[in-house]
């Protein structure tokens, strides 16, 4: 089963930047995509963006504006997301997942990390 390690999280302030890493074992050769999700208390998970290590094609949701990069390592087995010009509203447990193809649909995951906390100040 694959395995998913995240790290990287912290408190940081409005403007600020961050990487976040997340450390991939136990795939199979297959056409494993990993995700980046996020999820504020009472708010819904959402897909924050995702990387295909099959073809290295990478995806953003809308509110990145441009301010996030994700990226794999060279032997694809850790995935990074940058976080720049970091906001409030980007304060959330960040995690990231494992699905046979990108989506931004929580459901299509099927391999969690434990996540780890974003906490964006003024």
């Amino acid at each position: 089963e694959v395995q998913l390690v995240e790290s990287g999280g912290g408190l940081v302030q409005a403007g600020g930047s961050l990487r976040l890493s997340c450390a991939a074992s136990g795939f199979t050769f297959d056409d494993y995509a990993i995700g980046w999700f996020r999820q504020a208390p009472g708010k819904e998970r959402e897909g924050v963006s995702c990387i295909s290590r099959s073809d290295g094609s990478t995806y953003y949701a809308d509110f990145v504006k441009g301010r996030f990069t994700i990226s794999s390592g060279r032997d694809k087995n850790t995935v990074y997301l940058y976080l720049n010009s970091l906001k409030p509203e980007d304060t959330a447990t960040y995690y990231c997942a494992a699905a046979p193809g990108c989506s931004a649909y929580v459901d299509d995951f099927h391999s969690w990390g434990q996540g780890t906390q974003v906490t964006v100040s003024l």
